[in-house]
């Protein structure tokens, strides 16, 4: 099969399009031809190097955690998949090697989720690991009816989705942190934007009234954010960063790290084919082009998510 791969870690011009051998299929695995691969952040930090400490890696190793796709095959002891069934999952195994950006790819079915013919498979690849990080950490804060949430980098690929799960959640107001030329693309999905900066926690305070604290917050951009989220929020333990976990933990905020959940993917791209929650798409590249995808990643201030197409 073709696919991305690198035998040494560095920036993106390390990835190239290979032949590699077909996945081995385990007996609780099931083997998917790949139509689309979302494209994360991390995606980039793996590349790089920098969680080697956290995961075992091997090389060649082919990236990517998101996919999308139509079944090839099932394991011996996969009952509940068949050939020919179109799906999606969020794909993180213990070890990092065997990715998705790949023709193919060998996953655990006890990750897996039904595709709706309705949804595209370019939408289902770019929702798993986002919509998963988005929905548990509104879980880690216990977001809910009548909350004030505070969401950090709304437009992003993870921020976009959150706000409109806090919503969906029961949330009474989201408001969502942006760039200037963001805000309107973060007030149709229903939170009310305001500008990074010194003058954040004015503005929000300002916004929310009384005695200027938001019930709830997750933080998807760390650094300045982070320090001002600790004077808006009622109590850290409502806090929560994805991306920035010795500070968490120094400070009484919870670390957000997504976990395969096929029972929540679900969940999502099911609301996703009731028209509830909306997937952006920045753009997409074919396989061959990876490159380019984390490149643009890496240029920051991406609004939604990027995927590979196969």
């Amino acid at each position: 099969m073709k696919a991305i791969a690198y035998t040494r870690f560095g920036d993106a011009d390390v990835m190239s399009l290979q032949e590699l051998p077909d996945p081995l299929i385990g007996p609780d695995h099931v083997l998917v031809d790949v139509r689309a691969a979302g494209v994360n952040p991390v995606d980039c930090k793996v590349r790089a190097g920098y969680l080697q400490g956290l995961l075992p890696h091997h090389l060649p190793l082919i990236p990517g955690w998101d996919v999308a796709g139509v079944v090839r095959s099932v394991g011996v002891g996969v009952y509940d998949w068949k050939p020919g069934d179109e799906v999606l999952a969020y794909a993180r195994k213990d070890h990092v090697q065997f990715g998705t950006c790949a023709e193919s790819v060998s996953v655990p079915d006890r990750m897996i989720a039904r595709k709706p013919s309705t949804v595209d498979f370019v939408t289902a690849a770019a929702l798993p690991l986002a919509g998963l990080t988005a929905l548990q950490s509104l879980k880690v804060v216990g977001a809910g009816s009548g909350d004030v949430v505070l969401v950090h980098a709304a437009a992003g690929g993870v921020g976009h989705l959150q706000v409109q799960i806090a919503r969906e959640l029961g949330a009474s107001r989201v408001i969502g942190t942006a760039s200037p030329r963001n805000h309107e693309f973060v007030r149709s999905l229903g939170a009310e934007p305001v500008a990074y900066g010194d003058a954040l926690v004015d503005a929000v305070a300002e916004l929310v009234g009384g005695d200027g604290l938001v019930d709830a917050v997750v933080d998807n951009a760390g650094g300045l954010a982070f320090d001002q989220s600790l004077q808006l929020v009622r109590d850290r333990a409502r806090m929560t960063s994805i991306v920035d976990g010795a500070r968490a933990r120094e400070n009484g905020v919870v670390n957000t790290w997504a976990r395969p959940d096929a029972g929540q993917t679900q969940w999502l791209v099911d609301l996703v084919a009731a028209g509830k929650l909306r997937v952006e798409v920045l753009q997409t590249f074919p396989l061959a082009e990876a490159v380019k995808a984390h490149r643009l990643l890496e240029g920051g201030h991406v609004r939604g998510k990027v995927v590979l197409t196969v």
